[in-house]
């Protein structure tokens, strides 16, 4: 069935218009042809797709937790084999780490399993035997062409380690992992200062201290369409006596895609907090 309010005929609609579909298929909203309007369309997603009407913004968020996720597996291919979960879920975008795991692997989709176990695939063709796999990041795939601001946001996210957290975005679904400019920072009342370079990603500091977790954002934003040149900028508060500053400058190879959210070291998992993402 097709519904059309047309307004060039006089029909005066209530406020507010609401559109709703079934539970699946597209909706979509075309203005008329008239030089100077555009057709929206809302993308299918498991998401929030909300329209701001002045600006024109269209925004999707995606939120993950990052509690501990542990589990047994062993690896053929790009075939993961989960015998056992310890502890959290298992979901895709997850990058994984263990004996013999190649660094940088995440897992791109479920297979038989759907968090618990189950075969899952995974982004790096390997052959792991059984081991104890960990989370230590997340990657967010399929951000849309026409995104130029990319918001990473933090809720009381702490490490297992003293490690600092690391924001790598990515062209083709996989994150650049070098060519990066800036630095990132904590300041405490004492006065002291604790500053670092990053060349591999953004960078976001949790105070060097396991137990301290961190909350803020890390705006990241298009410069340059020609070149792909996107800058980084962050303010950040802690659970204890400290400020954080984060920015930085990466040129991408072709659109960016995707974010990863991992830590420096690579091998420090994130044990509490959550974190969103949200693109415009």
């Amino acid at each position: 069935m097709t519904v059309t309010i047309d307004g060039t005929n006089g029909v005066t609609t209530p406020s507010p218009v609401v559109v709703q579909g079934a539970t699946s298929g597209t909706i979509t909203l075309a203005a008329p042809a008239v030089a100077g309007t555009n057709t929206i369309t809302f993308p299918a997603g498991t998401g929030t797709a909300v329209v701001n009407n002045v600006n024109g913004v269209l925004v999707s968020a995606t939120s993950v937790s990052t509690a501990t996720t542990s589990f047994t597996a062993s690896i053929s291919g790009t075939t993961m084999t989960v015998t056992a979960v310890a502890s959290g879920t298992i979901a895709v975008g997850q990058v994984i780490t263990g004996t013999g795991v190649t660094a940088g692997t995440s897992i791109t989709a479920l297979g038989t399993g759907s968090g618990g176990t189950g075969t899952y695939t995974v982004s790096a063709s390997q052959t792991v035997a059984s081991t104890t796999i960990t989370i230590v990041g997340q990657d967010f795939y399929n951000i849309p062409s026409w995104a130029k601001r990319i918001t990473v946001m933090f809720s009381g996210v702490s490490l297992s380690g003293t490690s600092n957290i690391l924001v790598q975005i990515g062209t083709g679904g996989t994150p650049t992992t070098s060519g990066y400019t800036g630095s990132a920072g904590i300041q405490s009342t004492a006065p002291t200062t604790n500053v670092a370079l990053y060349t591999t990603g953004f960078g976001v500091s949790v105070a060097g201290a396991a137990a301290v977790s961190v909350r803020g954002n890390l705006q990241i934003c298009l410069l340059d369409l020609a070149t792909n040149s996107w800058v980084a900028s962050g303010a950040f508060g802690y659970s204890s006596t400290y400020i954080g500053t984060s920015g930085g400058i990466v040129s991408l190879s072709g659109a960016l895609n995707m974010v990863r959210i991992t830590t420096v070291n690579g091998t420090d998992t994130f044990d509490a907090g959550s974190i969103n993402i949200m693109w415009e």
